[in-house]
């Protein structure tokens, strides 16, 4: 709709039409104020034959803090979510050697919590605050940081997909896969696939609007 929009307000510039008209005939047409502003503001105001656009900025310093603290927040969680999920599969499926030579794993577990209780808000209120910034301007989606930190965490989510299913395999071609073991490893891949099917999926149906 906003492609819609904008390219109306070129064809229009490019007839001549003043301003003032075109954004009392988007009004009445049903166009918000802010949309219609930001609509005519993509064009310069000089003297030409056709609508000259004006240049933008591809990505402001404000989205990259965004999108940065927002990545990092969702690494966070999903390390500190596993490893919480580690420890009650060791609680359940505990080992002998465990047993005998004392748990090391609670200041884990007090990290993990910790980082849980931090970052997961901050992670929600970050992908909250781009979405509503997303929904106003979606030009802001085009940022580079965006896709470069996204095409990253496929990448690595990919990998530790790869590297747990070769392990198992490994485990278990050479008769060492324990339900410990296997649980751990299904751990990894809910986590990990989770992240990677989320992000792929916002990246074709951005692909699919454009």
């Amino acid at each position: 709709m906003a492609e819609e929009l904008t390219h109306f307000v070129k064809e229009a510039l490019g007839q001549g039409k003043s301003r003032e008209e075109i954004h009392s005939v988007l009004l009445v047409a049903g166009w918000e104020e802010e949309e219609v502003k930001k609509a005519l503001a993509s064009f310069a105001d000089v003297p030409f034959s056709v609508a000259v656009p004006r240049k933008k900025p591809y990505l402001q310093a404000r989205e990259a803090f965004l999108y940065l603290v927002s990545f990092i927040s969702l690494y966070i969680v999903a390390f500190s979510f596993g490893v919480l999920v580690f420890h009650f599969i060791d609680f359940w499926f505990p080992d002998s050697l465990e047993r005998m030579y004392g748990d090391p794993t609670r200041s884990a577990l007090r990290m993990a919590v910790s980082s849980l209780v931090i970052a997961f808000p901050l992670y929600l209120f970050m992908m909250r605050t781009i979405r509503r910034g997303a929904a106003k301007d979606p030009e802001r989606r085009e940022s580079k940081v965006r896709k470069w930190l996204t095409y990253l965490t496929l990448v690595v989510a990919a990998s530790i997909i790869i590297g747990d299913l070769i392990t198992v395999v490994f485990n278990l071609l050479g008769g060492e896969l324990t339900i410990r073991f296997a649980f751990k490893a299904l751990t990894v891949l809910v986590i990990t696939g989770s992240i990677f099917g989320y992000y792929l999926t916002d990246l074709q149906k951005e692909e699919k609007e454009q």
